[in-house]
């Protein structure tokens, strides 16, 4: 699904030209996955993928539930004047309370229809360092530029996805001295931050250890005194240089595997006592499509209880052939996520069959004959 990287562009601070491609390929292995409560598999642990921010596959297969009830709301969330008061506000600086459900880009492109059905936009690989600098010194916004023009345009968020991650990183910063990666992590933040002050959300760290491990991650403090230092130094650059955003610990399985729940639970109360400016925690939810709505429920607001922490539904699919299946399951989990008060906004990660990372993800044809579960979506939201 990437593209492959553009030529030229501008030096750092300038707006280059060329193709919005992520370097990085992988195998994205299936995997079983362990048992999660209330279901079973999660997303397998492969290889990372080129078209994608995950390094592993949802099983597929099972039967969907009705939704559980909303748990309460943790603490520490960021407010909507972009300031900290210690106390979860309804969707903090992203948006004053407003829970949205938005998409991502199709292959590098912002369809003219996404507005018709979208009220937030994730660049799926634009925003991703290895795009944006696929040459040292030499950037490349174009991608990124079209999402936030376009959000701009029809007066929507746009997330950025993401700063540090294990996957899809520029191929030279492994090979630099320490002193140098953590001057190019800083510079590559700062750059962006400067370029896109109005950038609503961050996924700031992307799939932790065991997942990924960041060739740089020793540069940026190791693990340190917390076990995660190095995820504490990218939040406290990401809140300096993007003050108002909304500042997420990304990962998978998070809401599928209990293993998984745990630790990011973990990782999350870990740098939170270090110092570690975090506003929520973002679940992909890859993996849900065997699981009931109860289990999923369950976990989500295991997260949000355990760390004070609001959740966020980052890149939501259902690799579901049978139409009305994926209906069945949009339908309970999509109405969970949308009525539980721990979730302050979801995004899906596709919806032109033929154009998404999983088979069968799909929500429409590119000329816009929709699957039941996109009918059923859209009078859901009123759209």
């Amino acid at each position: 699904m990437d593209g492959s990287a553009g030529a030229g562009g501008a030096g750092k601070g300038g707006g280059g030209t060329g193709g919005s491609a992520g370097a990085g390929t992988g195998s994205g292995a299936t995997s079983a996955g362990g048992a999660g409560a209330g279901g079973t598999g999660g997303v397998g642990t492969g290889g990372a993928d080129a078209g994608r921010s995950d390094t592993g596959r949802p099983d597929a297969g099972g039967a969907d539930g009705a939704g559980g009830s909303a748990g309460s709301a943790g603490a520490g969330g960021r407010d909507a004047d972009g300031t900290d008061d210690g106390g979860q506000d309804g969707g903090g600086r992203d948006g004053g309370g407003t829970k949205f459900a938005g998409n991502i880009t199709t292959q590098g492109q912002v369809r003219s229809d996404f507005i018709n059905f979208w009220d937030q936009i994730t660049p799926e690989n634009e925003g991703k360092w290895g795009s944006c600098e696929p040459n040292r010194n030499q950037m490349n916004w174009a991608g990124m530029d079209r999402v936030r023009d376009y959000a701009r345009q029809h007066g929507i968020r746009y997330k950025q996805h993401t700063f540090v991650w294990g996957a899809q990183q520029p191929a030279w910063i492994s090979g630099l001295p320490e002193n140098e990666q953590r001057a190019e992590v800083e510079e590559w933040i700062r750059l962006f931050c400067e370029r896109y002050p109005d950038v609503a959300l961050i996924d700031v760290v992307n799939e932790p250890p065991p997942h990924t491990t960041p060739s740089y991650m020793n540069a940026l403090g190791g693990a340190g005194s917390s076990g995660y230092d190095w995820i504490v130094q990218a939040f406290r650059w990401a809140r300096q240089y993007c003050p108002n955003a909304i500042l997420i610990l990304n990962d998978y399985n998070t809401i599928e595997l209990q293993g998984d729940n745990n630790h990011i639970i973990d990782i999350a109360n870990r740098i939170k006592a270090a110092g570690a400016p975090i506003d929520a925690v973002g679940a992909q939810a890859h993996g849900t499509a065997n699981l009931t709505a109860t289990a999923v429920e369950t976990f989500i607001n295991r997260i949000a209880s355990m760390t004070g922490l609001p959740v966020y539904i980052t890149e939501y699919d259902l690799n579901i052939a049978d139409d009305n299946r994926q209906r069945d399951v949009m339908q309970s989990q999509f109405t969970m996520f949308w009525n539980n008060t721990n979730v302050k906004g979801i995004t899906l990660w596709g919806y032109v069959t033929g154009a998404t990372w999983l088979p069968n993800t799909g929500l429409m044809s590119s000329t816009g004959q929709q699957r039941p579960a996109m009918v059923w979506l859209m009078e859901f939201l009123g759209r």
